[in-house]
């Protein structure tokens, strides 16, 4: 199948992108580089510098038979401080991208939604049938593009599947996490352990939860990617699923700090913050609803693993 993956040279997609080439589809991916990163683009695959604004030439000439979205601006707290560029690429270049896959004849589309457009859950694990309250600009901008992909699926016959989950971690085919301004929990802690960071913040050790942090969702990219490969043949047109990918139970702070010492063999020096207002005790998405409709159900379920993985790529990285 000829696929075009949006946001092929970031983290994610870059590694659904070698997930794609290693199962014998021929992929284009459409990148502005903003974010991305020309060299985690896998061998195999063509390289389109462009924005989603601008991807109905490329699309007219790639002609693909299915779209993987993965471009996007992805930084909450940014999202609260210029939520225009939010609007901006997140929508607007989402629904230039539909419309360009409308002209070139191309109805299928994996979006790579979150599960930060349930906001503060009633129930956890969260299903997908609870409600949306999203409480930042980010998560608001993808409920936006879940809304659009149902309403192009009834009026134009798109073959859609939205994919919501929290946090990824490890690394797979070469490729990894590696952002200019890092947020994200494991990188972070991983700097702290290579001496790069002088410590991790926790913000809030008083949660009711086993050990007082926050309890969060964590899904190996390797597993990831094979959802959305399931995920791809499976909607009829005029269809549009939406699946949680989570593990179900979920890691605490502590945990996460527990297992990149155990990995590394370093320490990882910890300064307690107050709480970040807005933090759930714990987030965690049910994948009850994928795993009997496509069998899917995450292979790494133990911490170290995804930590072990994330680890040995930011060795080679500064190696």
């Amino acid at each position: 199948m000829r696929v075009l993956v949006a946001g092929g040279a970031g983290y994610i997609g870059s590694v659904v992108t070698a997930a794609l080439l290693e199962s014998g589809h021929e992929v284009t991916v459409l990148d502005d580089l903003s974010t991305g990163h020309a060299d985690a683009v896998p061998e195999g695959a063509t390289l389109v510098r462009a924005s989603l604004h601008d991807s109905a030439p490329v699309l007219a000439d790639v002609r693909p038979e299915a779209v993987l979205h993965f471009a996007a601006k992805s930084l909450v707290g940014a999202s609260q401080v210029t939520p225009e560029d939010y609007w901006h690429t997140n929508v607007g270049g989402s629904l230039a991208l539909l419309e360009a896959m409308r002209a070139a004849d191309c109805r299928r589309i994996v979006f790579s939604s979150t599960a930060a457009t349930y906001g503060e859950p009633d129930v956890v694990p969260i299903p997908e049938d609870a409600p949306t309250r999203p409480t930042n600009t980010y998560g608001a901008s993808k409920l936006a593009v879940d809304h659009m992909l149902t309403s192009y699926a009834v009026a134009h016959s798109f073959a859609a599947v939205s994919l919501r989950y929290f946090n990824v971690g490890g690394a797979a085919y070469g490729c990894g996490e590696r952002h200019a301004t890092e947020t994200h929990l494991i990188p972070i802690a991983l700097q702290v352990a290579a001496g790069t960071r002088d410590a991790l913040t926790v913000f809030g050790e008083d949660y009711p939860t086993p050990d007082g942090t926050c309890i969060r969702d964590y899904v190996h990219v390797t597993d990831l990617a094979a959802a959305h490969l399931l995920a791809l043949p499976a909607p009829a047109p005029a269809e549009h699923r939406i699946y949680n990918l989570g593990s179900g139970t979920g890691f605490s702070v502590q945990q996460m700090v527990d297992a990149v010492r155990t990995v590394t063999g370093h320490p990882v020096p910890v300064v307690v913050g107050a709480r970040r207002t807005g933090d759930p005790a714990r987030l965690v998405a049910s994948s009850a609803r994928i795993h009997r409709d496509l069998g899917w159900a995450p292979e790494y379920t133990e911490l170290t693993e995804i930590v072990a993985d994330a680890w040995e790529f930011a060795q080679q990285r500064t190696a």
